[in-house]
């Protein structure tokens, strides 16, 4: 009889949607148990889902399921990062950006059925300072959106878009100095993002071109335009063409620095983290394994 592979199923119920709690029945039901088996372990104020992860790389785990939204997956991909096991993803979080660049079905059913075809490939992942991410990090008004959609009640796509005219009624733009390889920029920013994959989630494409398995990282910088123009930006993101815009300009890179006047909040992969003026981001390329 073939061994089976191991996988963790790390459901994380502080995070994004409703449901998760269906996803043990679905396990049972979808995957299949003649070549997979499957352990559950539900984070919990002690247990972070980067811990968990951590764990199933130390036992030598085939794949970790992240089941959330973009911090789970943000957590469990800090753990597995540069190791054997694979990340698979149930996206269950309001954005779902990355599984929704890799084309991980937004049906939960049909995200388990994903794992069942075992078909793995290697991708980058990216630094900024001491932490890791697999999607976005980024300065400006989309970490000041963040900020502010985290401190909210209730999620979903109607609240992020109230968030971000609530950010944008007070936003002032930020005057940084960005290094990108040899070239230096000094401008003030709307925003400024690295992007290791397409979108930020919910099909908002910051870096349309951006691929998991370039090595690179594309360096979005928006420059201030007016409340005219607003619409036009943000309905770009959603048409793939952002970087036809005449306020943006995309770059690429295997590290960018990015020094504000003043200390900031920023994003990874869509959560909110602490003041900075200096981040530096790097790219390490097939460094890790993805189901898709």
């Amino acid at each position: 009889m073939e061994h089976r592979k191991k996988l963790m199923a790390i459901i994380n119920p502080f995070s994004g949607n409703k449901g998760k709690d269906m996803v043990p029945k679905l396990i049972e039901e979808v995957i299949d148990h003649s070549r997979f088996d499957v352990e559950i372990a539900l984070v919990t104020r002690e247990q972070r889902v980067s811990d968990l992860a951590a764990m199933a790389v130390e036992k030598k785990f085939y794949g970790v399921i992240a089941v959330g939204g973009d911090g789970t997956v943000n957590g469990a991909a800090s753990a597995v990062k540069d190791s054997d096991t694979a990340l698979a993803i149930i996206p269950c979080g309001s954005g779902n950006g990355l599984a929704r660049h890799l084309e991980i079905p937004m049906n939960m059913r049909k995200a388990l059925e994903v794992i069942n075809r075992d078909h793995v490939e290697v991708c980058d992942y990216c630094m900024v300072n001491d932490e890791t991410f697999v999607c976005t990090c980024g300065m400006g008004f989309d970490a000041e959106i963040a900020e502010r959609y985290a401190q909210r009640n209730k999620r979903g796509p109607i609240n992020y878009v109230k968030t971000a005219f609530e950010v944008y009624a007070h936003y002032k733009p930020i005057h940084c100095t960005i290094e990108i390889d040899d070239q230096v920029i000094e401008e003030d920013v709307f925003v400024v993002t690295c992007a290791n994959a397409a979108q930020y989630g919910n099909n908002a494409f910051i870096a349309p071109h951006a691929s998991l398995q370039d090595g690179l990282i594309d360096i979005t910088i928006i420059k201030p335009f007016s409340p005219l123009e607003s619409p036009i930006v943000g309905g770009s993101l959603f048409t793939k063409t952002v970087d036809k815009n005449r306020h943006v300009d995309i770059y690429r890179a295997r590290q960018v620095k990015i020094h504000s006047s003043q200390p900031n909040v920023f994003h990874i992969d869509g959560e909110p983290m602490s003041m900075l003026t200096d981040m530096t981001v790097t790219c390490h390329p097939a460094g890790i394994k993805f189901f898709v």
